[in-house]
């Protein structure tokens, strides 16, 4: 077993010093075996934010779970997922990352567990609840112990698959969900979406002692009033998000907006104060002040928010307007996820050769790909040529990939190793908050937008809108730092 403590911490102008460290990470410390198992807890978090879906009305039969009850079903996961996900990372860097890894997955598991068996609608809200608090453990572990116990080359590597997993995953989800559901196996309909989870779980946590065992090289302090003013800015903007839709956006509720604001001032000046006087923040605005944290998450933002409402519209139009379930719906995904698996293995060398001009790359290739597929819908609505919407799927699925797995390694490149799982933290709550901010809106748009005009026109704007997404990334491309 290769345990791994990470480099010597980077000194920051701000930040109380750090004691030395052991010696820094050999590219061994993280391959084969030990990368699938943290990649598989990954990827088991994003499978199941998906797979439910297509599982939501054979639920709500089964246990008598109405359209409210059904909602919390898919939103509660996501809600505990990306509130505890900056907290997660923190409480790895201060017990050891590949220990909460494993508390979080032992966690994930059990839920999954208690999802497949639940006997009414309430219990699998609850179990859901408590299956997206484990997920927010053991997710930021995974590039927090990228971070820690790669270098080089190989952490570029295994950024890219972490990348690849994510999209590939996401997809995976929807095919996989329908899968389960018309095959029907032993039986047991619906639950067989989180029975799966089990085996693989427990597979992982089998080997989970493979995975090197790193943290920070002085344990951390808790921060109860910056967790308890994330959390109430999180919590705000999540109701508002998750649920502004399904409530008609009533006036009480932009009011939360108010309140997550200044939640949110007030979190900055605490988190300062408190590192000033050498404390040990939830949040360190001196890791967050650093040019490729500050620009990649601006980036990252619209991305995240291009690719949730993408993802969110066309699964609308494939089961409403074309008819499609949720295997054959997934299914056409099908080559987006595999441009998107493949090209991001060979990101870090074509990262090498472009440097930051790879992300203002993947931008051209994802809009000039919305836009075809806006082209193809609006001229051959409502049959439009399932060869050529697998192809253009395909061109956006490569733009994708140049894009996010690169922001990925810049996002994380100057953080230091013993704020790891901070930094992984932070990533990925910006990640899912922009992401499901882009489904409510491109949702919302699309349905105001096809109660005045054609689908085909409304569907064509909508696209056109993200690809305004895609412009925005391309001109802050144009200011970012080269990937490392």
């Amino acid at each position: 077993m290769t345990k791994n403590q990470g480099p010597p911490p980077t000194q920051e102008p701000t930040a109380a010093p750090l004691p030395s460290a052991p010696a820094a990470p050999t590219a061994q410390g993280l391959r084969g075996i030990a990368l699938v198992v943290v990649l598989t807890g990954f990827a088991l978090s994003i499978v199941d934010a998906f797979i439910v879906n297509v599982a939501l009305a054979t639920i709500g039969e089964d246990l008598h779970g109405g359209p409210a009850a059904l909602e919390l079903v898919v939103s509660g996961y996501g809600l505990t997922y990306a509130l505890g996900l900056v907290l997660g990372g923190r409480l790895g860097d201060a017990f050891g990352r590949r220990r909460v890894y494993a508390y979080g997955l032992a966690g994930f598991t059990l839920t999954s567990a208690l999802c497949g068996i639940s006997p009414t609608i309430g219990f699998l809200v609850v179990a859901r609840l408590l299956q997206g608090a484990a997920a927010a453990l053991l997710v930021p572990q995974v590039l927090a112990t990228i971070q820690a116990a790669t270098e080089g080359k190989a952490r570029a590597r295994a950024i890219s698959l972490y990348g690849a997993t994510a999209g590939l995953a996401a997809v995976a989800g929807q095919i996989l969900g329908g899968l389960l559901i018309s095959l029907d196996i032993a039986g047991i309909g619906w639950r067989s979406v989180f029975a799966i989870n089990i085996p693989i779980g427990v597979a992982a946590l089998l080997a989970v002692r493979r995975v090197p065992d790193t943290k920070a090289a002085k344990r951390t302090g808790f921060d109860p009033l910056g967790t308890v003013l994330f959390g109430v800015a999180a919590v705000c903007v999540l109701v508002v998000v998750i649920e502004g839709q399904n409530l008609g956006w009533p006036l009480w509720l932009w009011s939360l907006l108010l309140v997550a604001a200044v939640a949110t001032v007030a979190l900055g000046r605490v988190e300062r104060s408190l590192e000033q006087r050498g404390g040990s923040p939830l949040l360190a605005p001196s890791v967050l002040s650093h040019p490729g944290m500050r620009m990649g998450l601006t980036a990252m933002v619209p991305f995240s928010l291009g690719f949730g409402s993408f993802m969110f519209v066309y699964a609308l139009i494939a089961q409403t307007e074309f008819g499609l379930g949720g295997l054959a719906s997934g299914a056409v995904l099908s080559p987006f996820a595999a441009s998107f698996f493949v090209v991001a293995l060979f990101t870090p060398r074509i990262a090498a050769a472009l440097g930051r001009r790879i992300v203002s790359l993947g931008a051209l290739f994802q809009g000039a790909g919305l836009l075809l597929m806006a082209l193809v819908l609006g001229t051959s609505w409502p049959d439009p040529p399932l060869a050529l919407v697998l192809a253009v799927l395909a061109f956006i699925g490569i733009g994708q990939a140049l894009i996010g797995p690169t922001l990925f390694r810049m996002i994380l490149a100057d953080v230091p190793v013993a704020k790891a799982g901070m930094g992984s933290g932070v990533l990925v709550t910006s990640q899912q908050m922009a992401t499901a901010l882009g489904a409510t809106l491109g949702g919302t748009l699309y349905l105001s937008l096809v109660s005045s005009l054609s689908q085909a026109t409304a569907v064509v704007l909508v696209l056109a809108v993200l690809a305004c997404c895609s412009v925005v990334i391309f001109l802050i491309s144009l200011k970012l730092p080269d990937p490392r």
